[in-house]
């Protein structure tokens, strides 16, 4: 397990208030809370339909989701009001559960567009939350060192340089591509919705292998002086993934709220006895 940074490291914090989030007039999230800081990982379990999948849609901004009452805030700012391409560059990334293709452009071009993108709205030295930043724009043939690297770590083929964006990819290269994105674009935090889902035991490792490495090698700032770990909120129905991936923190997840939090003995309680003995004791409180 990695370690939790160190109070000489800068540190970021993602908090969620008391957040009650619908969808198409129905309330899925009823007063959530949690708090995630730089470098450490927490695993929100749940069945289908507790509401995970609202969690990390409205985390990002999406549209159709409606928040209620609460708030989401990063460093103490509340994102509320960004769009998405701003919570993105303030730090926010989203792995999706469903990639979609997007024909016409190449992975190349996609990545390395979004990366000098960040750089660009951090051009004046801070990101959207006031923390310094050291991102500078890379050339086509610095970036392109970094993706061989970064895929090399994550056992895809470099045919991949020239293939778009996720046409033509099986479930496991599109996780694959997921967890590229969040090695090079360096988030404050990234959520996870179900990066483990249709994963064979290989594609899984070489997956989980992203995350342990991303985690490792540090956050947005460039430097070793400012180095600043990735947050991560990794959200999954089993506990496969984290026999490679252990998180800090654990949290259950029943009918849009979090009902037991702890370490990675919740997940094995969790494995042994399953979701029914949780919605059970929620049923009878």
């Amino acid at each position: 397990m990695q370690a939790v940074p160190s109070l000489g490291e800068i540190m970021s914090i993602l908090e969620i208030k008391n957040l009650h989030v619908s969808i198409d007039g129905k309330q899925i999230l009823k007063g959530l809370n949690l708090t995630i800081r730089s470098g450490e990982m927490h695993a929100v379990m749940g069945p289908n339909g507790s509401g995970k999948s609202t969690l990390s849609f409205a985390i990002m901004g999406h549209p159709k989701y409606i928040i209620d009452s609460g708030d989401i805030l990063l460093d103490g700012q509340s994102v509320l009001q960004m769009s998405t391409d701003k919570r993105a560059k303030a730090g926010l990334f989203l792995s999706f559960q469903y990639p979609s293709e997007i024909p016409g452009v190449s992975m190349t071009n996609f990545l390395l567009t979004a990366k000098n993108a960040m750089a660009n709205g951090n051009a004046k030295g801070n990101d959207a939350s006031g923390v310094q930043t050291h991102t500078s724009k890379l050339s086509a043939g610095e970036f392109l060192k970094e993706m061989k690297e970064k895929m090399s770590m994550l056992k895809m083929d470099e045919a991949f340089i020239k293939r778009n964006v996720n046409e033509g990819f099986s479930g496991g290269e599109k996780k694959r591509a997921e967890i590229l994105q969040m090695s090079i674009l360096k988030p404050k935090f990234a959520v996870l919705d179900e990066v483990d889902s249709g994963l064979d035991i290989d594609a899984l490792k070489a997956v989980a292998e992203g995350i342990n490495q991303t985690i490792k090698i540090g956050g947005r700032a460039e430097s070793t002086s400012d180095s600043q770990e990735i947050g991560i909120l990794m959200i999954t129905h089993y506990q496969r993934i984290l026999e490679y991936v252990k998180p800090h923190f654990v949290h259950i997840m029943i009918d849009g709220k979090i009902i037991k939090s702890g370490g990675f003995e919740i997940a094995e309680e969790l494995e042994s006895k399953g979701y029914e003995e949780f919605e059970n004791k929620i049923e009878a409180i």
